[in-house]
């Protein structure tokens, strides 16, 4: 790896003697050159990869992904963390935030995740390996990948994506629209003030069996949306909310624009009084679907209840 510039790998395997195999390369590469690692994957995949690196103590750093990018708008803060904190050298990583059994709109929220990678890294010194299942993942997932990552990393070939995209097309989403929600909608404009729609988010999330501290969450969170287009968009948004398969979820629209990519995504700076909003709605929810254009802007929050 070069001093300056991002590398960003998408390894593609099959098993997992092949995912073990491809991190362990980029593993005793970092240590051989003294470079700090962080892995973060998955669950059980954690325990895996300590068993691997047993013997370089602490000079390898996990995390879970499943808690850490639960919500993938979180993960850019934690990359820029350990970059940050090891900003006098090149560093690698292993991130996995993408596996079978997430929900298609985490996979979307993730793929524009990759792709923002990529312009928010370009002149780091890091090199980003991230794995991803081809043998459980579908078709479109790994084409996905091919659009967010330079290079391939297939059976120990390395070789440019022929479909990589820029990365702000591809974090625009404009191919992946959020679909209307299968289920009834209560609906009400935020005219009519913020006490309303917290009385309403409070009420559907206990009866949606929320823990307290989480309808709490929920409640926060949906406040903090609604109070960012009073603010923002002159408050005429509207807000939904409505029950989904796995979720609760409330939704806040308005004509309002957003045109930072990372607004949410970055640790706000202690010094600053605003900018806030997205970053706490971020850390509240499980899951945050932003779309932003000349249309105005959607916001949809998701607290999981199963």
């Amino acid at each position: 790896m070069t001093s300056s510039g991002l590398v960003h790998d998408a390894l593609f395997y099959e098993d997992e003697s092949e995912y073990v195999a491809g991190i362990r390369e980029l593993g005793h590469a970092a240590l051989a050159a003294g470079e700090p690692l962080l892995i973060a994957v998955p669950g059980r995949k954690v325990d895996i990869l300590r068993a691997v690196f047993a013997d370089a103590g602490d000079r390898v750093e996990f995390a879970d992904m499943s808690e850490a990018g639960r919500n993938p708008a979180r993960i850019l803060p934690v990359i820029r963390s350990f970059i940050d904190s090891h900003a006098d050298r090149p560093v690698r990583l292993v991130g996995e935030p993408i596996w079978a059994g997430r929900a298609p709109s985490e996979i979307v929220e993730a793929v524009r995740h990759e792709a923002l990678i990529n312009a928010a890294f370009a002149d780091t010194a890091a090199h980003i390996v991230c794995p991803y299942d081809a043998g459980a993942l579908g078709p479109g997932v790994l084409d996905d990948a091919r659009r967010t990552h330079p290079t391939l990393v297939c059976c120990g070939e390395h070789q440019p994506s022929s479909g990589y995209e820029d990365p702000l097309v591809v974090y625009a989403a404009a191919d992946r629209p959020l679909a209307e929600p299968e289920a009834p909608a209560v609906q009400l404009s935020l005219a009519r003030g913020l006490a309303e729609l917290r009385r309403i988010a409070e009420r559907w999330a206990l009866e949606a069996g929320l823990e307290s501290d989480r309808a709490a969450a929920f409640v926060l969170a949906a406040n903090e949306a609604a109070a960012n287009t009073l603010r923002h968009a002159g408050g005429n948004g509207v807000a939904r909310l409505w029950q989904g398969d796995r979720a609760l979820v409330c939704e806040l629209s308005d004509k309002g624009r957003i045109d930072d990519p990372f607004v949410g995504r970055r640790v706000p700076p202690a010094a600053e009084e605003g900018g806030r909003g997205l970053w706490l709605i971020n850390q509240l929810c499980d899951l945050v679907e932003l779309r932003s254009g000349a249309g105005g802007t959607v916001v949809r929050l998701h607290m999981e209840t199963v």
